[in-house]
């Protein structure tokens, strides 16, 4: 078959011996699909289990909260409760017969958790900043806080480990808890989990070390990361993200997802540089990196194997084309672009939620 030799579809093997069946893995995606407990919903597992039929190696859960004051959007998939178990075990069995793995992405919104009546005020590592208006206001966690929710995103480690799912993710990238530690905008703490690199990292390596800890060696445990500062998540610098991607390895990491939202350009602090390549030459080579943003072509994908990443994630472009690895990276067909109608959406596993959250893509759905 014309393109099958592409370097995209060899197979990808983790630190822990576990291997996918290729280098194209679907990226963890908000939907706003599953049911207001927090439950699997048809939705959601049949846009999950399609991406798995059409090829995918790899397929990532949305943001999946790990306690229930770590939810930040309504109809978020969660794993904090065997209640949730049920709805993981029926993705693993529906996934079985396509070979593709499945990881949950395992998280907590800290300071961007809902805001609605009846539930807790939002916290995170520090307090907000005086002056903050009171819709926008935070409290300042606790360690009592912090051990609470290391031992829950464990938990959920093991719940889902006990349902067949192959791993999980720990979301410490785009400005959420794990990720909040990181920043020195949002911690501002001065005790032994702030200040310094080592003090504002420990949050996520006792998750990481409880979270390996936790489950079996064969299933898979690794961690998202965004490598840089954006406009909405200040105070994060490349190279103490590197570091910080170092200690994660020596924690148990299977796998480093470095999260780019444009994968085209090289990083703000070191211009002539690829975030791949930073990534790939500073941790160990048993080590994957992978890499995501706005990558939509083979050849997008193929330049960041030659940045140096192992394996790449598919977002939107995954939504528009369930089976990118089969037609695209297999047959050299040029991927589906938006606009898509609400029609074609749906005939490629999204349900009206989903439909509907992608309308705030602009351009993304046809009117």
């Amino acid at each position: 078959m014309p393109g099958m030799s592409s370097p995209l579809l060899e197979p990808m093997t983790f630190r822990n011996g576990r291997t996918a069946p290729n280098r194209v893995w679907v990226a963890p995606m908000t939907n706003k699909a599953s049911h207001a407990d927090g439950t699997l919903s048809d939705d959601e597992l049949a846009f999950l289990v399609a991406r798995a039929a059409g090829g995918f190696g790899v397929v990532e859960s949305c943001a999946s909260h790990v306690t229930e004051d770590g939810q930040a959007w309504p109809g978020e998939l969660a794993m904090f409760d065997d209640r949730h178990a049920p709805g993981w075990r029926r993705l693993a069995e529906a996934f079985r017969p396509h070979g593709s793995l499945l990881l949950g992405q395992a998280f907590h919104g800290g300071m961007r958790t809902l805001r609605e009546a009846g539930r807790p005020l939002p916290w995170s590592c520090s307090a907000s900043p005086e002056g903050t208006p009171p819709e926008e206001a935070v409290r300042e966690g606790t360690p009592e806080d912090f051990e609470r929710v290391i031992d829950a995103f464990a938990a959920a480690a093991r719940r889902l480990e006990a349902a067949g799912v192959d791993g999980v993710e720990l979301h410490g990238a785009h400005g959420y808890l794990l990720c909040q530690f990181l920043s020195t905008t949002f911690n501002r703490r001065t005790d032994a989990w702030g200040g310094s690199l080592e003090d504002r990292a420990r949050m996520i390596r006792r998750t990481m070390q409880a979270t390996r800890a936790a489950v079996g060696d064969a299933f898979i445990v690794g961690v998202r990361l965004s490598p840089e500062s954006s406009p909405s998540l200040p105070g994060i610098d490349l190279d103490e993200t590197v570091q910080v991607a170092r200690w994660l390895c020596e924690d148990g990491a299977d796998f480093i997802h470095v999260s780019l939202w444009n994968a085209e350009r090289m990083t703000a602090k070191r211009p002539q540089e690829h975030a791949a390549r930073i990534f790939r030459d500073a941790i160990p080579a048993d080590v994957p990196v992978i890499t995501a943003g706005n990558l939509w072509t083979e050849s997008d994908a193929l330049a960041q194997l030659d940045h140096g990443a192992d394996a790449v994630a598919l977002g939107r472009a995954a939504i528009a084309n369930p089976d990118w690895p089969r037609r695209v990276a297999g047959d050299g067909t040029e991927p589906r672009r938006p606009p898509l109608s609400a029609a074609e959406l749906r005939a490629r596993g999204l349900g009206p939620a989903f439909v509907e959250y992608m309308r705030k893509w602009p351009g993304f759905v046809a009117d």
